[in-house]
């Protein structure tokens, strides 16, 4: 059966801890497993981090850069690289592969959107593997990923991916940091994140940007969106082969019920809300149990600014988020009309406005 599989790895698991010099050993066993899997007939996509460490250690830099002009110029750097190296192998396996640079920009904008979507449609039809990192160089802070793992995230929902594989420097979750607390005790399903207490430490390597924090966030994501999440160790990728044989290696994240296109998951997951509106328990019931459009009416509170066909957050009275979506009103407009019913907002704003302040076909419930 043919599967789409997005594999991240961590800068982690490609470099050496002690030096930051590339484990070469790993990337080649990496290579070989996902140049397997795609002959097996899978659509393979890889989230590599390794751009800002190849620079460093290109550049003789014993410490990851802080700044963020250096950084990028560093990324600079190190992207060629390692992408040179990545075909190199990859080369050797006789496997076409696509360099994808994207900023969260390319997600946001529907246009955009649709443009990636189409061009990671096409590379894996062509039976080529997308080597797919943030776009480091020109990326700005508001429209950053943050870390890969949350791009990777991103990536299995675009693609409708079946599986999302995160390779780190441990072997799977733990109720706690392992290296600071014996007691720690692992876990290996978790059928509801809601559900899931767990310790988390920081960041897992100097060279690395991501903890278990960021892997707990990206599999909140990717399993939203239908995604069976794995977070295992990045120095084994063979193991990848014995998980999709049914082997309970790592930790493994249950999927939800996947959402019906590709334009509810650009809302859920592309999209950055930019503003909240609490809602009365009416208004929670009808959206969440009559999948009805949120009316201005149901709306106690308004907070943020944003303008109309921004993203917002739909929340309870506790502001407990219980949906998002696509908002046909700003912020100053809604402060006015808020709790009241639809035929006086013409009246209150001076001209007609739509009926509803989130249409249902906008809506994505959380």
């Amino acid at each position: 059966m043919t599967q789409t599989l997005v594999v991240k790895i961590g800068t982690s698991s490609l470099t050496q801890p002690e030096t930051g010099q590339l484990a070469l050993s790993t990337i080649a066993t990496l290579v070989e497993v996902l140049s397997t899997l795609r002959r097996q007939g899978n659509r393979v996509v890889l989230v590599s981090s390794g751009a800002v460490g190849v620079g460093c250690a290109r550049l003789g830099l014993t410490e990851r850069p802080k700044a963020i002009a250096l950084k990028q110029a560093v990324a600079a750097v190190g992207q060629g690289r390692l992408m040179r190296i990545y075909d190199d192998f990859f080369t050797a396996m006789q496997q076409p592969i696509a360099q994808v640079l994207l900023t969260r920009g390319d997600l946001v904008e529907r246009n955009h959107y649709v443009n990636v979507y189409r061009t990671f449609q096409e590379l894996l039809r062509l039976e080529v593997i997308p080597i797919v990192n943030e776009n480091d160089t020109v990326a700005v802070d508001e429209l950053k990923f943050g870390d890969n793992d949350t791009l990777s995230a991103l990536v299995a929902s675009l693609v409708d991916a079946d599986w999302l594989f995160l390779l780190t420097d441990v072997d799977r979750l733990y109720s706690s940091d392992p290296r600071n607390d014996p007691d720690a005790q692992p876990i290996s399903l978790v059928q509801d994140i809601k559900q899931l207490t767990v310790k988390t430490g920081s960041s897992g390597s100097s060279w690395g940007t991501g903890g278990m924090v960021t892997k707990i966030s990206a599999a909140q994501i990717a399993t939203g969106a239908g995604v069976r999440t794995v977070i295992m160790q990045g120095r084994s990728p063979h193991n990848l082969f014995k998980v999709l044989q049914g082997e309970a290696i790592g930790t493994q994240f249950e999927p939800q019920p996947r959402p019906i296109n590709a334009r509810q998951r650009w809302i859920a997951h592309g999209l950055i809300p930019t503003g909240k509106l609490l809602l009365d328990d009416g208004a929670v019931k009808a959206i969440r149990k009559a999948g009805k459009s949120l009316l201005a009416a149901g709306i106690t509170q308004v907070e943020g600014r944003f303008e109309s066909q921004d993203a917002v957050k739909l929340c309870d009275r506790s502001g407990h988020e219980i949906a998002r979506g696509i908002v046909n009103y700003t912020s100053e407009e809604l402060q006015k009309i808020r709790g009241y019913q639809s035929e006086k907002i013409a009246e209150i704003l001076g001209y007609t406005g739509a009926e509803t302040v989130v249409h249902r076909d906008n809506l994505v419930l959380k």
